[in-house]
């Protein structure tokens, strides 16, 4: 399969100016790498939103208990109202 590179200027030698993509070729170049985008089903987006947020609560949960524990360990150590 063939790559489409046309508008890239990554193998430009430096000394040569670099040309701007039209607007035309820009919006066929994202349409075609969108085509190659595989989407996730409803069941696959669902699964990766709930071990998202499970993972999101643990890692909330690891902080306020290390806040919580250092801040008491400060107010042992230094003293408080």
């Amino acid at each position: 399969m063939a790559i489409d590179t046309r508008g890239e200027t990554a193998d430009k030698p430096s000394g040569e100016k670099k040309t701007r993509t039209s607007p035309a070729l820009f919006y066929r170049q994202v349409v075609n790498e969108l085509r190659k985008v595989i989407w996730p089903t409803r069941k696959d987006l669902i699964t990766y939103t709930t071990v998202v947020l499970v993972f999101v609560l643990i890692m909330v949960a690891i902080v306020y208990g290390l806040d919580s524990a250092l801040g008491w360990a400060v107010l042992r150590i230094f003293g408080g109202a």
